[in-house]
């Protein structure tokens, strides 16, 4: 259940709502759970959540002309503009605090392949909950296990 959880967590903390996936992570580490079902659940969790983020970015065109609409046209051709600039491996940091949610958006509005979108989203991600679980077994002592 405690795997679950970190799951839709980091699933949550992809997205707009607020979740930290990095607390609930910290604390299985330091509780003894194993390393590698922590940084995979919380990869795959983090991951899924990128991924819909790309989902909704793939369906802006069908409603960026509607009055309600959060974006204007000339901040989405920025996005497009700068996405273009660095191209589709700009989703290897889809793992940033500021900006990495907005990336996976635009990656979608920009309509990346699906498989080329979860590879460099997945990676980023991976290596950033690596190193959070080595900060967390370094700050804590916690002995960890491969």
């Amino acid at each position: 259940m405690a795997y679950l959880t970190l799951f839709m967590t980091a699933l949550a903390a992809a997205t707009i709502l607020p979740a930290y996936s990095e607390i609930l992570l910290g604390g299985m580490v330091t509780q003894g759970y194993s390393l590698w079902w922590i940084w995979f659940w919380a990869t795959a969790g983090n991951t899924a959540g990128s991924v819909i983020n790309g989902v909704i970015g793939r369906q802006v065109d069908r409603f960026k002309h509607k009055r309600w609409f959060p974006i204007s046209e000339s901040q989405l051709e920025k996005a497009r503009t700068r996405f273009n600039r660095y191209g589709q491996w700009s989703l290897l940091l889809g793992w940033l605090p500021l900006g990495g949610d907005a990336l996976t958006l635009v990656g979608g509005i920009m309509r990346v392949p699906w498989l080329n979108f979860v590879i460099l989203v997945a990676i980023g991600k991976g290596l950033r909950y690596g190193l959070v679980i080595w900060l967390v077994l370094e700050a804590s002592g916690v002995p960890g296990s491969p």
